[in-house]
């Protein structure tokens, strides 16, 4: 079947980042990717996957999707007017999530206000989000993509209030060899943060649905600042 290339930019280069990067280059699509080192610390993975190292605001430009894939903490530094020259309805993808004791340190509108992770998210960067690949090994983004249909295919994620960006989000997921369930809006996505039964989760659809189901909205101790 064929694809249509899309203009792709990943603004964080870490694990999931990093393999995104890998993935996506290998399916034609053409990807900036952006860290917050600067262009030339990320030389080596654009010549292993072709992708074009570039500051956050150019990984953002013409961009059809971005995805943000940075530590929450990290997020209110991104620049101002990030997707002012993005393509006209550009799909955000964030894949973050809040560790208030191992990174973030508290954040009060997420502990206090109520705010969900990626409802912060949104605020700080000045543009909705779809939620996806915040639970999601990084690793099985290189080894557990399989295609439609097969039996071991797993599911991720994805929430998000934008049905026309979600459903973007959901045809890429798809192309990269997973299949996707809808969690709600942005407001429901406390379903796949940390510490809730899908986080980390490998497994159908049908056990995703069920396990986004089970969630408590009620943030454990374990990941409270």
């Amino acid at each position: 079947m064929d694809r249509t290339s899309m203009k792709i930019g990943i603004i964080g280069a870490g694990n999931i980042g990093g393999n995104l990067t890998r993935r996506l280059t290998a399916l034609g699509h053409d990807v900036s990717v952006a860290n917050s080192r600067g262009p030339e610390t990320l030389t080596a993975l654009a010549e292993e996957t072709g992708a074009t190292p570039v500051t956050a605001t150019e990984a953002a430009r013409d961009a059809q999707i971005v995805v943000v894939t940075v530590p929450v903490k990290r997020v209110p530094d991104l620049p101002s007017g990030l997707f002012d020259h993005a393509a006209e309805g550009v799909a955000v993808i964030d894949t973050g999530n809040y560790y208030p004791r191992e990174r973030d340190g508290r954040i009060a509108a997420i502990e206090d206000g109520g705010l969900t992770e990626s409802r912060w998210t949104e605020r700080q960067i000045g543009h909705p989000v779809i939620k996806a690949f915040n639970g999601t090994y990084a690793q099985d983004i290189i080894e557990r993509a399989r295609p439609a249909g097969h039996p071991d295919r797993m599911a991720v994620p994805v929430a998000g209030d934008d049905e026309t960006a979600k459903k973007a989000v959901r045809a890429l997921i798809d192309e990269l060899g997973f299949d996707t369930v809808d969690a709600g809006g942005i407001d429901d996505s406390w379903r796949q943060q940390p510490d809730t039964p899908v986080y980390g989760l490998r497994a159908g659809a049908a056990e995703v649905t069920e396990a986004l189901a089970d969630a408590s909205p009620e943030r454990t101790a374990a990941f409270r600042g």
